[in-house]
C-alpha cells in the first residue's frame, strides 16, 4: 500500500538521489576517464559513448549486489521499529547530505569520493535517528563501517600495487629495450588478454542472479574468464598486430584502421620506399606550437619585488607568439585574471563553431545583461533572447571542453613549475610505443568503466531502493529486498548524464595533475584501479572508484623511480579531502534528519 501521506518525502529523496547519481558521474566517472583523456587516448566525447555503454552494461549485470549494504549494513532494519515513515526521511536526509557535499566539492572542481560521502551521510542520520550505539561501527560481516573504511586506505594502496607491477611489466618488456617498437608490437596480445580477462571476471566471477552465474563452479569461471581472454588475445594476433606492425614499423602511412580486416595478409604488404616517420599522434602532454598557444597574447607579470600593479603590466616587450609565457611571479589577481582571460579564449573558439553550442554561445555572448536591475525593460529582454540557449550551453559544453589546455596548468605560475618537475621526471616514451598502448587502454577504460558501473551504481541505488520500498509498500524495507532492474537502469543513466554534461570539471584538474599520463602508464593505472574495484565489489564492500584510480596513479608514478615523478601536494590534498568528507557529510546528513525528525509537528 503507498504511503500516500509520504509521497512528498519520497518525491524530495528521489530528486536527492538523483542528484547524487548525478554528482557521481560528474565526479567519480570524470575522475576515471580523466586517464584516458589526458593520455589523448580517445577523445571526450569518445569517452562520452563508451562510458554509457561499458556503465549501463557493469549496473545491469552486476550493480545490484551492493545495494544490501548500502541499505541495511549500516543502519539496523530493527532499529526503525518497523516504522516505514521514519525509514523513508532518514535515506532522503542521507541522499541530501551526500548530495549537497559532492556538488558543492565538484563546482569549486575540488575532487571527493561520492561513495564515502554516502556512506559518511548515511551513519550520520543513523547517529541522529537511533542514536550512535545502534550504528554498525564495526566489521558486521563485511557491511559495517568498519569495513567499509577499511577501503579508505586499503583500496588506493591494493590499486597503486597493481597499477605498479603492471607498468613495471610493461616498463621492463618493452619501455627498456634498445628497440621497443617491435616488443610493444609483438607482445600487445599480452596485454589484450590481461584486459579482456579481468573484464569477464567482473561478469562471470561469483555470478550475476540476473544471468544465473552465481552458483557456477570454480572450473566453469576459469574457463570462461580464460576463453574470452584468450579468444580476445587472439583476435588481437589476428588483425591487431599485423596492422600496427604496417603502421609503426614498416611506417605505412597510408594505411587506415578499416583495413585491419585483413588480418595476416597485411604482413605482404609491400613497406613504403620513403623514411617518413610512422604516422601516430604526439602523446606528449605539454605540446608546444599548437594554433591556440601561438596566438596567445601574453602578458608580462610583474617580477618579485617590483611595486608596480597589476594595471602596470608593459605588453610590450613580449611578442604575441612567443612560445612560452613569460611569467616570473604571479599575485593571486593577476593568476586570476590569466584564468577568466584563457576561459573567455575558449569561450571565443566555441563561438566560432556552426554547431548548436556554438549558436548558444553568440547567443548568450551578443546579449549580456545591461546595467540596472534584473526587472529593467533592455535586461528582461536580454533574458529572454538569453534563455533558450542557456539549456544548450549547459547539455553540450562539456563536448567542446579542451581539458588538454586546462590540464597543463599556467605555465611558470606555481603550479605550473611543480608540474614541470614532475614532468621532467619521468621517461618519454616514443609515440610508436605509446599509440599501441592506446588501443589497449581503450580497452582498459571500458573495464574500469564496466567495474564503477558494477560497483558504484548499487551504492547509489541503494538508498533509493530503501526509499521506494518504504514509500510503495508502507513497510520498512527488508534486508533481501530485489532492487528492481528499472531502477538500476535509471540510476545508471544519469550516472552518466552527470559525467557528459559536468565531468569536465573535474577532468580539467585531475588529468596529469598527479604524475606524468601516457597510454602505457594510463592502461597501467586503468587495469590497477579495475582489478581492485572488482575484489572489493565481489566482497559486496563499497569502495571509491576515485581512490583506487587515485592509488593506481601514484603506484604508476613511482614507478618512474623518483619520489619527484609524483605531485605529493596534489596527492595530499586528495587525502584531505577524502578524509574531511567523512565529518562533513556525516554532519549534513544527521543536521537534516535531526531537524526533521524533531520539529515541531500536531
Amino acid at each position: 500500500m503507498v504511503m500516500t501521506e509520504y509521497t512528498y518525502v519520497f518525491a524530495i529523496g528521489t530528486f536527492f538521489a538523483l542528484l547524487e547519481a548525478y554528482n557521481n558521474g560528474a565526479n567519480d566517472v570524470a575522475n576515471a576517464w580523466a586517464t584516458s583523456v589526458s593520455s589523448r587516448s580517445v577523445t571526450y566525447p569518445q569517452a562520452m559513448i563508451l562510458c554509457v555503454i561499458f556503465e549501463l552494461t557493469g549496473a545491469l549485470t552486476v550493480g545490484a549486489r551492493t545495494a544490501s549494504t548500502i541499505k541495511n549494513g549500516i543502519i539496523p532494519l530493527d532499529a526503525f521499529n518497523d516504522n516505514a515513515g521514519v525509514q523513508l526521511l532518514a535515506f532522503t536526509c542521507a541522499s541530501a547530505g551526500a548530495a549537497i557535499w559532492v556538488m558543492w566539492c565538484t563546482t569549486h572542481s575540488a575532487h571527493v569520493s561520492s561513495t564515502y560521502s554516502l556512506i559518511s551521510s548515511i551513519a550520520g542520520v543513523g547517529i541522529a535517528t537511533v542514536g550512535a550505539s545502534s550504528v554498525q561501527w564495526g566489521w558486521n560481516d563485511g557491511q559495517g563501517l568498519g569495513a567499509i573504511f577499511s577501503g579508505l586506505f586499503m583500496a588506493p594502496a591494493i590499486s597503486g600495487c597493481f597499477g605498479a607491477i603492471i607498468f613495471g611489466l610493461i616498463k621492463i618488456v618493452v619501455h627498456m629495450r634498445k628497440s621497443p617498437i617491435p616488443w610493444a608490437v609483438w607482445t600487445s596480445p599480452v596485454w589484450f588478454l590481461i584486459a579482456a580477462t579481468v573484464c569477464t571476471l567482473n561478469v562471470v566471477y561469483k555470478g550475476s542472479p540476473r544471468l544465473g552465474l552465481a552458483d557456477r563452479p570454480a572450473w566453469y569461471i576459469a574457463s570462461v574468464c580464460l576463453g574470452v581472454g584468450f579468444g580476445v588475445s587472439l583476435l588481437s594476433a589476428l588483425f591487431f598486430v599485423p596492422y600496427v606492425h604496417a603502421k609503426v614499423i614498416k611506417r605505412d602511412r597510408d594505411i587506415r584502421a578499416w583495413e585491419m580486416i585483413y588480418g595476416p595478409l597485411l604482413f605482404r604488404r609491400p613497406a613504403p620506399t620513403t623514411g617518413e616517420q610512422a604516422r601516430v599522434p604526439n602523446y606528449a602532454v605539454v605540446q608546444h606550437g599548437d594554433e591556440d598557444e601561438e596566438s596567445e597574447v601574453t602578458h608580462v607579470v610583474e617580477k618579485k619585488g617590483q611595486n608596480s600593479s597589476d594595471e602596470d603590466v608593459n605588453k610590450s616587450d613580449v611578442t604575441p607568439r612567443e612560445s612560452t609565457l613569460i611569467r616570473a611571479e604571479v599575485t593571486h589577481s593577476s593568476y586570476q585574471r590569466l584564468l577568466a582571460e584563457a576561459l573567455e579564449k575558449h569561450h571565443a573558439k566555441l563561438r566560432k563553431s556552426r554547431s548548436p553550442l556554438g549558436w548558444a554561445m553568440r547567443q548568450v555572448h551578443n546579449n549580456p545583461m545591461g546595467a540596472g536591475s534584473l526587472y529593467e525593460l533592455h535586461n528582461l529582454k536580454a533574458l529572454a533572447l538569453r534563455i533558450p540557449a542557456i539549456p544548450i550551453i549547459c547539455l553540450m559544453y562539456g563536448l567542446y571542453y579542451d581539458i588538454h589546455s586546462a590540464q597543463v596548468g599556467i605555465l611558470d605560475t606555481p603550479e605550473g613549475r611543480r608540474m614541470a618537475r614532475v614532468y621532467e621526471n619521468a621517461a618519454k616514451y616514443p609515440n610508436e610505443v605509446e599509440h599501441l598502448y592506446s588501443f589497449v587502454q581503450i580497452l582498459t577504460a571500458c573495464t574500469a568503466s564496466f567495474a564503477h558501473g558494477a560497483n558504484d551504481v548499487g551504492n547509489a541505488v541503494g538508498v533509493w531502493a530503501a526509499m521506494y520500498a518504504a514509500w510503495s509498500t508502507g513497510e520498512a524495507s527488508a534486508a533481501k529486498n530485489e532492487v528492481p532492474l528499472w531502477q538500476i537502469a535509471v540510476i545508471a543513466l544519469t550516472i552518466c548524464f552527470g559525467f557528459i554534461t559536468y565531468g569536465y570539471n573535474i577532468m580539467k584538474v585531475m588529468g596529469n595533475k598527479i604524475t606524468y599520463h601516457s597510454p602505457s602508464r594510463g592502461s597501467s593505472m586503468e587495469m590497477g584501479a579495475a582489478i581492485t574495484i572488482m575484489i572489493f565489489s565481489q566482497q559486496a564492500l563499497p569502495v571509491s572508484t576515485s581512490m583506487c584510480i587515485t592509488g593506481a596513479t601514484v603506484g604508476v608514478g613511482l614507478v618512474n623511480g623518483t619520489l619527484k615523478a609524483v605531485n605529493w601536494q596534489r596527492v595530499g590534498l586528495l587525502v584531505f579531502s577524502w578524509i574531511m568528507t567523512i565529518p562533513i557529510a556525516g554532519l549534513i546528513g544527521g543536521l537534516l534528519m535531526g531537524i526533521v525528525l524533531n520539529a515541531p509537528h500536531f
